[in-house]
């Protein structure tokens, strides 16, 4: 049994209330070198696609990001040897994954506050496990999905309903923060309100425009502006 699995709300808070965090980019600075080793595999395999257009399909299903880069008429016997071969080359950098700044402080100060606090991710077995070393924080996560519990990634809403499933949280109590358009759009289909971070890379002006209802700049600045945040609204509630 990990630190999580015995978290309960205690009894003095009868309204419980779930914060949903996307791991890649937004709590581990992850997606540039998820960029890098995607590129490398395409390129391995023959595939020249811009370094720019692969940042921008990160955060989406292996499925969904090669749809964008390669087009729905690939062939698509390729897939699996190019997702094995990112997950090799990404593999190398299991032990030098950077949390953000502040990011366990965050988590920890969200579950001090009674939240109950879980992972949607589409990181599995050794890279998930790599992520949460990074993060080392596991005390205050009461669970985490990944995609082996869902049938499609984000932008469905999927993984975010997987999530308020573990949480026992409705999407009204919850908020989920994450750092590309396709956590706003996974969160809004969701029925949650995303609070978006810049630390993946992507834009105020694209997150806004996707739905985010307040943008920040990284884990430590949510941190230090939560009374004034959208999680100031359900605390205390």
């Amino acid at each position: 049994m990990t630190a999580y699995d015995d978290m309960t709300t205690p009894a003095d808070a009868p309204h419980p209330r779930a914060v949903v965090f996307d791991v890649d980019g937004t709590l581990v600075d992850t997606n540039y070198l998820h960029a890098v080793t995607w590129w490398e595999a395409l390129r391995q395999a023959g595939h020249h696609v811009a370094m720019t257009d692969v940042h921008r399909t990160i955060g989406m299903p292996s499925g969904g990001l090669l749809d964008r880069l390669l087009g729905p008429d690939r062939d698509r016997d390729e897939d699996d040897a190019l997702s094995a071969a990112h997950k090799t080359l990404y593999a190398t950098w299991f032990d030098r994954l950077p949390a953000h700044n502040g990011a366990a402080a965050l988590l920890r100060a969200l579950a001090d506050r009674d939240w109950r606090v879980v992972l949607a991710t589409s990181a599995q077995g050794s890279e998930l496990s790599a992520l949460r070393r990074a993060l080392d924080a596991d005390d205050a996560i009461r669970a985490a999905t990944s995609a082996d519990d869902v049938e499609a990634g984000k932008p469905a809403p999927d993984p975010v309903e997987q999530a308020l499933a573990e949480a026992d949280v409705p999407p009204a109590r919850a908020l989920f923060v994450g750092d590309t358009v396709w956590d706003v759009k996974a969160a809004r289909a969701a029925g949650v309100d995303c609070v978006a971070l810049l630390c993946g890379g992507i834009g105020r002006a694209e997150l806004e425009e996707a739905g985010a209802v307040a943008v920040y700049r990284d884990p430590a600045d949510l941190l230090a502006s939560l009374d004034d945040s959208p999680f100031a609204r359900l605390d205390g509630s």
